[in-house]
């Protein structure tokens, strides 16, 4: 049984980059159906290394807020929860933005997240609002 629900997990956790993306399945699922924006107020945890960000999203997993892991584990200078504030459409990182806009609101209670590699390292990106 140990192994069928950690396939399950595995399976659940890919998006379409190949990694692992958490409670936002269904953002990524129902893209089509948000309204376009052209602003999102995002948060990040950004790491060089992919398994110290794994490390951050198995708390997130665990229930523990978006913001206090992100002050914990996040390698930026947006340490106060990851908060990068309001982005408009085109000053971001062009797989960051992609990844970002496709998200649904959520809070940091309730994330609803994605894994994505750019150049500046590994994000799990979530986004608290939209306009």
């Amino acid at each position: 049984m140990g192994k069928d629900k950690k396939d399950n997990k595995a399976a659940a956790g890919k998006n379409q980059k190949g990694g692992k993306s958490g409670k936002n399945e269904e953002a990524e699922q129902k893209p089509a159906k948000m309204k376009g924006a052209s602003s999102i107020n995002v948060r990040h945890i950004l790491c060089e290394k992919e398994s110290k960000l794994l490390q951050a999203i198995e708390k997130l997993e665990n229930g523990e807020r978006f913001d206090k892991v992100a002050a914990e584990f996040s390698e930026d200078k947006a340490r106060q929860g990851g908060l990068l504030g309001w982005k408009v459409k085109g000053s971001l990182d062009k797989q960051f933005e992609e990844a970002a806009y496709q998200l649904e609101p959520s809070t940091v209670d309730k994330p609803k997240w994605v894994k994505v590699k750019t150049q500046f390292g590994w994000h799990c990106i979530m986004v608290e609002g939209r306009k």
